[in-house]
């Protein structure tokens, strides 16, 4: 019987195509998608170079142009997939064509559209800050509000208030701090993001992929599967750092972000929200490092700030210093180095972490490893008696090396990272327990959007075996859960493979 879990296995697996084959001619390259026993060979555009004016990715990419006008750039759509205003293509015209211009007017591009604009892209449902206003609450009366708000900026009279400070849980089992801003600031940085991503987009260079419009985790992945496998890698670095939003320096952070803005009543917004700091029980804890991870505008400060330590110097290197290939990419504080070289890759490290001292951060010693990996990884850690050659995490996928079904040419593997299946699975296990006596088409429901989201991140080509183990496991804990709803429960395999279609629909 096909269920709802091996039809949206299926499909969504086999719309991945991340792991390369070998490329053919022109502008194209085959890629062989395995799913279960299905296999297939397809032909799959190559995009131009990051500086080629078309495409804001890097040539060793190789991936799927999307639909559309693709040919536009993705620099007029905001963080947020605001169009941005006229105002700011001009501005951004500018920092594209002359790399030494300093801005010394940029608030006056806050206007009151941006706000609104600014307010309605917010999460609806997101939690209050320590003001208790929500969304709903502040969109009654909201052209008001708003021009208040327009009116405080411009006078010099808005001010941040503190963050209200929460921890999640992370798959490790530590608990990440996240601040919960008040919906005023959080508009206001949105409008100041609007403003800083206009300029500082046309800086960011290619292999940056984190928080940026038009570029995803998938954008990430696929980059760096084609990049190791067209290029001559033999060593990899996985690079993350400590703490990295907890430690950056607010020094540091304002003088990069100088180099292109002069405009002190912008500045002195960002500085309000890096020093305002966050409120832990009663009383409130001023900021000394750090960007506060949940402010809408602490991704691109993490980007300008990684772009200045850790971008422009690793693409120096690889254009100046690297005696072979060099395939760099990097995520949010995640970065991937790939090196034809183990010298180059010694001294890279070395050095990295010597630039990272510099700048008051620090490399995480467990998380940061360099490894053997690539096409000749396993004939050579097996002639040195090593084993298998060791593996590497990046972005919930384990990435190992391997070859294809049919040929028997290197490919690189990818599976989930196991952490995290298990921690989606006792995440998923507490949830049905609470949900008990809940109605079965309810919980049905909850579970479907539960499997798709899931499948919609994780099912790529290769990583059919780890969705299967966690799609068994989901079915494991339901059906134990329906069972649980009654002392003389009927539930059968049968019912529940039919009752699991149904779901579906």
């Amino acid at each position: 019987m096909e269920t709802f879990f091996d039809r949206n296995l299926g499909d969504l697996t086999y719309a991945r195509a991340g792991i390369p084959g070998p490329v053919g001619k022109g502008d194209s390259r085959t890629v062989n998608v395995h799913v279960g026993e299905k296999s297939d060979r397809i032909i799959l555009p190559m995009k131009r170079p990051n500086k080629g004016d078309k495409s804001p990715a890097e040539a060793v990419e190789g991936r799927i142009l999307v639909k559309g006008n693709s040919v536009e750039t993705t620099a007029v759509r905001t963080q947020s997939r605001v169009a941005a205003s006229s105002g700011l293509d001009a501005v951004r015209e500018v920092a594209r064509k002359d790399k030494e211009a300093k801005f010394t007017a940029l608030l006056h591009h806050i206007t009151v559209d941006v706000l609104r604009q600014s307010y309605r892209n917010l999460k609806r449902r997101a939690a209050a800050g320590i003001d208790g206003v929500t969304w709903q609450a502040y969109g009654e009366g909201l052209e008001l509000r708003l021009h208040e708000l327009h009116t405080q900026i411009h006078r010099g009279s808005y001010r941040a208030l503190p963050a209200r400070r929460l921890y999640i849980p992370k798959p490790d089992g530590t608990q990440r701090p996240l601040s919960i801003w008040c919906l005023e600031d959080k508009i206001v940085q949105q409008a100041v993001v609007h403003v800083l991503e206009a300029i500082f987009e046309t800086e960011f260079l290619g292999f940056s992929y984190g928080f940026r419009p038009g570029r995803g985790q998938h954008d990430a992945l696929d980059a760096l599967s084609v990049g190791l496998y067209r290029r001559k890698v033999n060593w990899v670095l996985d690079a993350d750092i400590r703490r990295f939003f907890d430690t950056m320096n607010h020094d540091w952070m304002l003088k990069f972000l100088k180099h292109r803005i002069q405009d002190k009543r912008i500045l002195r917004l960002i500085c309000k929200w890096l020093k305002i700091g966050v409120l832990e029980g009663e009383k409130p804890t001023r900021a000394q490092c750090g960007v506060p991870q949940g402010a809408v505008v602490s991704p691109i400060l993490a980007n300008i700030y990684l772009h200045y330590v850790f971008d422009l110097w690793a693409n120096a290197w690889r254009n100046k210093i690297a005696t072979g290939d060099m395939v760099v990419i990097r995520y949010a504080d995640d970065s991937v180095v790939g090196f034809q070289h183990k010298t180059d890759a010694d001294r890279f490290l070395q050095i990295l972490h010597e630039r990272m001292c510099k700048f008051d951060l620090a490399l995480h010693p467990d998380k940061t490893q360099l490894i053997r990996f690539g096409r000749y990884a396993e004939v050579q850690c097996r002639a040195r008696g090593e084993g298998n050659p060791a593996t590497f995490d990046f972005l919930g996928f384990t990435h190992y090396c391997t070859t294809s079904r049919k040929g028997g040419w290197f490919v690189i593997g990818r599976k989930t990272v196991k952490k995290r299946i298990r921690a989606q699975l006792r995440a998923i296990k507490d949830e049905l327990r609470k949900r008990l006596h809940a109605p079965v088409a309810e919980v049905g429901a909850w579970l479907n959007r539960v499997l798709r989201g899931h499948l919609n991140y994780y099912a790529v080509p290769g990583n059919g075996q780890s969705l299967d183990a966690f799609l068994h496991q989901v079915g494991r804990l339901w059906i134990r859960a329906l069972r649980r709803r009654s002392q003389r429960s009927r539930m059968t395999w049968a019912r529940f493979g039919r009752l699991m279609d149904i779901s579906s629909r």
